[in-house]
């Protein structure tokens, strides 16, 4: 379930260059999840969402990069269909009882 205060966001990106990739990929980890080799689903709010691109900005180049970035509405996370291997990480509770 995504929280009330936060956006479902699907980043998914396309980079030539294997060191920005990297970079990318390893900024991406501090906010959400890798579901496919180059695409994170992340629950943000607004605040982590401009640090975020901020990020991306910094470490992408305009002219040979592609990043796209989409925003999910909470009904629209609720409809994500996982097939296979796939795990919906939108499912995840969030309290953990040990």
């Amino acid at each position: 379930m995504v929280r009330k205060d936060a956006t479902f966001i699907l980043v998914s990106y396309d980079i030539p260059d294997d060191r920005r990739r990297v970079r990318l990929a390893k900024a991406l980890c501090d906010y959400g999840e890798r579901v496919q080799y180059s695409v994170f689903e992340c629950t943000l709010s607004q605040a982590q969402i401009t640090r975020l691109l901020r990020e991306i900005r910094s470490i992408m180049e305009e002219d040979k990069d592609s990043v796209r970035v989409y925003r999910l509405c909470a009904t629209c996370a609720r409809q994500i269909l996982a097939l296979g291997q796939a795990k919906l990480l939108a499912d995840e509770p969030e309290v953990y009882i040990v």
